[in-house]
């Protein structure tokens, strides 16, 4: 379900923009339909009122929760059911941020990740993706959305443009707080600047070699690493906003002294922040964490060449959560270490 589909039943129903826009905010920062600082039963049209318990039904079957995994750091990883069955993920941040997915699986197909495991099965609809943020917000603050969890935001502009321009509006999320995660696509950076929210960018790079990259990451676009920085570079001057580059590191594979140099090359003189990421251990996949020494001497050499980097622990390494892994044990049936099954709170 997209927004414009929420949209055409609120005015068929009786809706002006004003009660539009009320109730959809409402529902984005998780506050009853019903309440607030105009009465339903004065502010609304009688049909809408009429039918509030069954749009309150359809906000919340949008998506359910279907397990919580916390961290030790104070985020938890969210296993959400959605209204046909399928499940997606989204993780609340510390510091209050969401990581929300696009799409139910992934085309990219990376070999590094379990979101592409079985392919894509289908796009989220705007009003899905928001749905997420809806969720998390009955259960804590959200201030800052990133679109980095299953999916690819870039194969499905339509609904994930949609559903920033709701959130950076009606969703009360600062633009520069909404950050698009792309393996880099002609159409992102032709889009995102036509958007009247503008999000934050990042980039998933992986690898300054072509080769490698395209090794990595076998179905993205064939565009070389040089001409993806270029063109985020220039949508960052064009924001206003540093874009994140998203590096997970592989023992033996990209984190070596070709790697250092190539960062360098690439990212010296730009406004961008490079996060590197130790792999999330995905089993079968041939691939290793590299030593945490490592990984600080190779964040170390880069700051040292003036490329401001940052060592991220990967998140749900507790409960071998990773990105995709969650859903992935979900549909053979085996549950990942502390499994919680918490039940949904309702808002409204």
């Amino acid at each position: 379900m997209r927004i414009t589909d929420l949209q055409h039943r609120l005015r068929a129903l009786g809706a002006r923009p004003v009660h539009e826009q009320h109730l959809l905010r409402r529902w984005m920062q998780a506050r009853p339909l019903d309440g607030g600082r105009h009465d339903a039963a004065d502010f609304l049209p009688r049909p809408l009122r009429e039918a509030l318990p069954e749009l309150r039904a359809t906000l919340q079957g949008l998506a359910r929760l279907d397990a919580e995994h916390p961290a030790p750091d104070g985020g938890a990883r969210l296993l959400l059911g959605l209204s046909d069955g399928q499940r997606v993920e989204a993780t609340l941040l510390p510091r209050d941020g969401l990581c929300v997915s696009t799409q139910v699986g992934c085309a990219v197909g990376c070999r590094f990740c379990m979101s592409g495991r079985d392919g894509l099965q289908r796009q989220l609809g705007s009003a899905e993706i928001v749905a997420q943020l809806a969720l998390a917000r009955a259960r804590r603050p959200v201030k800052k959305v990133v679109f980095m969890g299953i999916g690819e935001p870039g194969h499905n502009l339509d609904n994930v443009l949609e559903a920033i321009d709701a959130l950076g509006t009606l969703g009360g999320i600062g633009h520069k707080d909404l950050v698009f995660s792309t393996v880099g696509d002609a159409r992102v950076f032709e889009r995102l600047p036509q958007g009247r929210v503008k999000p934050a960018l990042a980039l998933s790079l992986h690898s300054t070699d072509a080769a490698r990259r395209a090794q990595l990451l076998p179905r993205a676009p064939a565009i070389a690493p040089e001409e993806l920085v270029d063109a985020a570079d220039r949508y960052a001057r064009a924001s206003g906003y540093p874009v994140q580059v998203q590096w997970t590191l592989l023992a033996g594979v990209n984190d070596g002294a070709d790697e250092v140099l190539g960062l360098q090359r690439l990212l010296q003189g730009r406004r961008m922040m490079l996060n590197l990421i130790p792999f999330n251990a995905v089993e079968g996949s041939g691939y290793r964490r590299p030593a945490w020494e490592h990984a600080v001497a190779m964040t170390r050499a880069l700051n040292q060449a003036g490329i401001l980097t940052r060592l991220r622990r990967s998140a749900a390494q507790e409960v071998d959560g990773g990105c995709g892994q969650l859903r992935a044990r979900a549909a053979d049936g085996a549950a990942p270490r502390g499994r919680r099954v918490v039940p949904m709170v309702a808002a409204g």
